[in-house]
């Protein structure tokens, strides 16, 4: 469970602009994530100083992990910390009463649409 301590080391993690870009392209990425020189690729070519920067702030925080492999850097979404803040902003919605929660609960569901040429069952 994540404390106020937490959630504000990791809001203002959040609060630059390429920080949050980098979170949510590696929420898109998967949990494998991807290497660090596609991320910095992905921010328009950052340098890879400006970009080591960036994601040892965010791995800081605990928003995401890395993993070496050979000689690459891949760098992930840490899906329980970022589920956790999600959390720590509505643990108080309710005070008791469920139904207070029902619009927030609502607006949480995934709007995920399938994959082209998937069916929906």
């Amino acid at each position: 469970m994540i404390d106020e301590k937490q959630a504000l080391e990791a809001f203002a993690a959040l609060s630059q602009e390429i920080r949050l870009r980098i979170v949510r392209l590696l929420v898109t990425a998967g949990p494998e994530g991807m290497p660090a020189g596609a991320i910095g690729a992905a921010m328009d070519g950052a340098s890879s100083s400006k970009m080591s920067f960036h994601l040892a702030q965010l791995e800081q925080a605990g928003l995401v992990a890395a993993r070496r492999d050979g000689r690459s850097i891949f760098y992930s979404a840490a899906y329980p910390r970022l589920a956790g803040l999600v959390d720590f902003l509505m643990r108080d919605c309710c005070q008791g009463h469920p139904a207070v929660c029902d619009p927030a609960v609502a607006a949480l569901s995934c709007r995920c649409e399938p994959a082209k040429g998937a069916h929906r069952e």
